[in-house]
């Protein structure tokens, strides 16, 4: 495992860099878009499994019912289910959204909650999901581990974690709390287009220079 601190800030330049040049993964598209923490949290909950484009798609149909987190009540589960088929585990996501409003008034005043610890009390919402509403919603810092953090940072050698969550909180030790906020779109974004989970693009990888464990398979 390298030293954490040596070319960090060099690579997250370089990523940003790269992150400009694409399409905004989703979430940050919602966000861009709306500014809303009830949207960036809905868009959020459906986008896990899910591929950005099939997302989109859903959040877009979603939203032309639902603006505020009270139109929820209106939509019985089936609809909900109709709206955003056919992201990963609708039918369980339909419940989570249906729960949604009711579970916000008990708790919390009707409003979505910015810390982590809250959020993950509300129905299908995992570290992962409260981590990036906190980051993009809020713009707070959190540390937001999906697949392509725990695959990019262990294949670049920086960590040695076998789950997401290990990622996660080796991070929190370590990684500069300047870049907490805005990480997670860059790294995703890079995962999605170059450094891919199989077949990597290693020919055109701009940080393949400080890269120490190409091709491993994570």
């Amino acid at each position: 495992m390298r030293k954490k601190s040596e070319d960090i800030e060099k690579v997250y330049e370089i990523l940003e860099k790269e992150f400009h040049k694409h399409r905004m993964p989703v979430v940050d598209l919602i966000e861009f878009q709306t500014r809303d923490p009830f949207k960036v949290l809905v868009t959020t909950i459906m986008s896990a499994r899910t591929r950005d484009e099939t997302t989109s798609m859903a959040a877009r149909r979603l939203f032309d019912h639902v603006n505020y987190i009270g139109d929820l009540k209106k939509l019985t589960v089936e609809q909900i289910k109709k709206l955003i088929y056919p992201v990963g585990f609708y039918r369980e996501k339909a419940l989570h959204l249906k729960k949604l409003p009711e579970i916000l008034e008990q708790h919390f005043d009707g409003k979505i909650p910015s810390t982590v610890e809250e959020l993950v009390t509300l129905p299908g919402v995992g570290r992962k999901t409260a981590n990036l509403v906190v980051a993009v919603a809020f713009n707070k810092p959190a540390v937001c581990v999906d697949i392509h953090v725990h695959r990019i940072f262990n294949r670049l050698g920086y960590l040695e974690t076998s789950t997401p969550f290990q990622t996660e909180m080796q991070l929190r030790k370590w990684f500069p709390v300047k870049y907490w906020t805005t990480f997670n779109s860059y790294f995703v974004s890079f995962g999605q287009h170059t450094c891919l989970p199989v077949k990597p693009h290693c020919d055109g990888c701009p940080v393949f220079s400080f890269c120490s464990r190409v091709g491993v398979k994570l």
